[in-house]
């Protein structure tokens, strides 16, 4: 089952959540503003938490909700 499956069949936002932390990891490469990501940098530190799993962390909150 994806995503959109899950969306679709209307499953929890916890449901959700265990299916987007499962897989192996993956690099990719994105390109942003200078601002955007020294601001998401400082944000990640105020909240005591590496730059990537913040980016993880917003990612997963966003798709819990759904589409």
């Amino acid at each position: 089952m994806d995503y959109a499956e899950l969306v679709k069949n209307e499953v929890t936002p916890t449901e959700i959540q265990q299916y987007l932390t499962q897989g192996e990891q993956t690099a990719f490469t994105v390109r942003i503003p200078k601002n955007l990501l020294d601001s998401a940098k400082e944000a990640a530190s105020m909240k005591g938490m590496a730059f990537s799993a913040f980016v993880r962390m917003c990612l997963i909150e966003e798709l819990k909700k759904g589409l």
